[in-house]
């Protein structure tokens, strides 16, 4: 497996990988928006033989500035549970360290991205949408959080599409 950069031909590569990956259209939605908005800062294909078996995305967060959000992550079904998406999200993580990144964010299943560093006890009493359980961070640089921010806000393309 090997893990690079997308670039242009891999647009509608990923599209159809997140539609398939996905029981409905959004995080389909959810890649387009935030490519065609500008807020892609990290987006990343796991390839095998020249084809496409996973993705990952990081986008600019709103607030707190120097912050992203982690997804969506999608791998095609034969690729599942064969570290693919662990792969992506580690090396994901590595780039956003090197670039200077000071948090990342995620929603997700706790049981999954704790073994990245993500706490959900770094957000617990800051604002947020998608407050609750779900909602995670790892910061990067040694910084608590709660001294930098009271709200985490994700970019307008995680957003309803009705709000959108």
């Amino acid at each position: 497996m090997k893990i690079r950069a997308e670039v242009p031909d891999d647009v509608g590569l990923i599209r159809n990988l997140h539609r398939n990956a996905f029981p409905g259209p959004e995080e389909a939605r959810l890649v387009d928006q935030l490519r065609a908005d500008g807020a892609i800062e990290i987006s990343l294909v796991a390839c095998e033989d020249d084809v496409i078996i996973g993705h990952v995305l990081f986008s600019r967060m709103a607030i707190p500035p120097h912050a992203i959000g982690l997804g969506p992550v999608a791998v095609t079904e034969p690729s599942r549970r064969q570290g693919v998406a662990a792969n992506l999200i580690i090396t994901g993580i590595e780039i956003a360290r090197n670039d200077g990144w000071t948090d990342i964010f995620v929603l997700g299943d706790p049981a999954y991205y704790d073994r990245f560093g993500f706490r959900a006890n770094t957000v617990e009493g800051l604002e947020c949408a998608y407050a609750g359980p779900h909602l995670m961070a790892l910061t990067l640089r040694g910084l608590p959080l709660k001294t930098r921010a009271t709200r985490i806000e994700y970019a307008r393309a995680f957003l309803e599409p009705e709000e959108n």
